[in-house]
């Protein structure tokens, strides 16, 4: 029988099963294996060996990784203090930071409407801009927004046109896939997101298409790049013991106390707040780097409690991608012909589907409704829906003068912030739930 009190959730740790809780018990009581041991190693090769990258390595988080990889871009490349890089608006502060802790100048590229990801033409145009200043940007990282592969064909051109770094951000998009002619092939082939700069990075956070609650692994093909990731990796150190323990504690308060009590009387909500403010549990995002500051627990290496976490989800891929591409599929056939305006999937792409994201102009009402409308004698609604991205910058509280953003530099983005909203494709959405949600949306003409 369905719990009425618990929300269908968009985060909140969505991917947690129960064998993910019991393993992360089983770990609460093996404090010996929190921080060394043989999981890290292993995870890092069978990541590589997946993605078919000669190095992959390990990072307590996306963040750390991007700042693995640019710091060890100084040391390579020549990359410096004042250098600009350009990176796509529609996106998260965890995104940005590392570059702006390394003190470089983050210069902000339009998305597309049709696909979140970065627009072709407003790329070109930045690139001309810097070059007219006489500053022209070194680095060029892509984002794969909500798992749908950006135009690589375009932007690897672009980018050897203009001696650009290229950086993948796969935070959202582990498993998917964008076809391009490859040479000596042909014909198209598919190739994973993450392959096709200098270097690539994905993020194991808590809502992520797996999730550790929080890590992150830097990939590349260039040994004097990985050899830099190595030692910066070593330098990092491990997190303490007191935040690995947040971590392990994290999936067990979710699925046993905050997710079964969350509308019974608020209790779970209490739960949440007070084990974040009593720091129990970690925040996704914490009050620093909403201002463009670095907290102690970045950068780091992963532990190993949190690599035997990842293994266990990665295990389990395929059996998600299948479970999120159902569903995807079933919101698209189910919504088609409504107000709200669906995601397009380009023929040849493989998404990661790691949410099904639609537009509609009265998007922020829609999630302020889905959270706060009451739904007969059952209660609320009691759907969480759309926590990406409801600002140009998430999260919502970020402060766009300390990311060094200007209004109206990127109106796509601006415009997009205010007019979409997510729908969930994780594991534990199930097809009642996804009809629930569907039945709810129809509600908006």
């Amino acid at each position: 029988m369905p719990n009425k009190f618990k929300p269908i959730s968009i985060s909140l740790s969505p991917n947690v099963e129960k064998d993910d809780v019991l393993l992360a018990l089983n770990l609460l009581i093996r404090p010996w294996k929190w921080k060394q041991g043989k999981e890290i190693e292993i995870l890092e090769k069978e990541f590589a060996n997946y993605l078919g990258v000669k190095h992959a390595v390990s990072f307590n988080s996306g963040r750390s990784s991007l700042y693995a990889i640019l710091k060890a871009l100084s040391e390579v490349e020549g990359l410096k203090s004042k250098d600009s890089i350009l990176l796509q608006a529609f996106t998260c502060n965890a995104a940005i930071n590392p570059a702006l802790w390394l003190g470089l100048n983050p210069v902000y590229v339009d998305c597309s409407q049709e696909n979140f990801n970065m627009n072709i033409e407003d790329l070109k145009k930045k690139i001309d801009i810097q070059k007219a200043q006489g500053k022209p940007a070194k680095v060029l990282m892509v984002q794969h927004t909500f798992g749908l592969p950006a135009n690589m064909d375009e932007i690897v051109k672009i980018a050897k046109e203009n001696n650009l770094i290229l950086i993948e951000d796969c935070a959202h998009a582990l498993g998917a896939e964008f076809s391009t002619k490859k040479v000596g092939l042909p014909t198209e082939a598919l190739a994973k997101v993450g392959t096709f700069g200098k270097a690539g990075f994905f993020s194991f956070s808590r809502d992520k298409v797996i999730s550790c609650v929080y890590g992150g692994m830097a990939v590349t093909n260039d040994d004097n790049l990985a050899r830099s990731l190595r030692q910066a990796q070593g330098k990092f150190s491990q997190p303490s013991l007191f935040w690995i323990k947040q971590q392990l504690l994290h999936p067990i308060l979710l699925y046993y106390f905050i997710l079964p009590f969350y509308n019974f009387f608020n209790l779970g909500k209490i739960i949440l707040v007070f084990t974040q403010v009593s720091h129990i549990l970690s925040k996704a995002v914490s009050w620093k780097e909403k201002k463009g500051q670095m907290p102690d627990y970045f950068p780091k290496a992963l532990p190993n409690a949190l690599a035997i976490l990842a293994l266990n989800q990665f295990a389990k891929l395929d059996k998600f991608y299948n479970h999120r591409k159902k569903l995807f599929e079933y919101y698209a056939k189910e919504l088609a012909g409504s107000k709200f305006v669906l995601p397009k999937i380009e023929t040849g792409y493989k998404a990661s589907y790691l949410r099904f994201t639609v537009k509609h102009p009265d998007a922020h009402k829609i999630i302020y409704d889905s959270w706060h409308l009451p739904r007969g004698k059952a209660g609320k609604e009691n759907i969480l829906l759309g926590d990406w991205y409801t600002t140009v910058i998430a999260p919502f509280d970020t402060k766009l003068e300390t990311m060094n953003y200007k209004n109206g530099s990127c109106l796509n983005a601006e415009i997009l912030s205010q007019i979409t909203l997510n729908l969930p494709t994780h594991i534990n959405i199930k097809e009642k739930d996804a009809e629930r949600i569907v039945n709810f949306l129809k509600n908006y003409k």
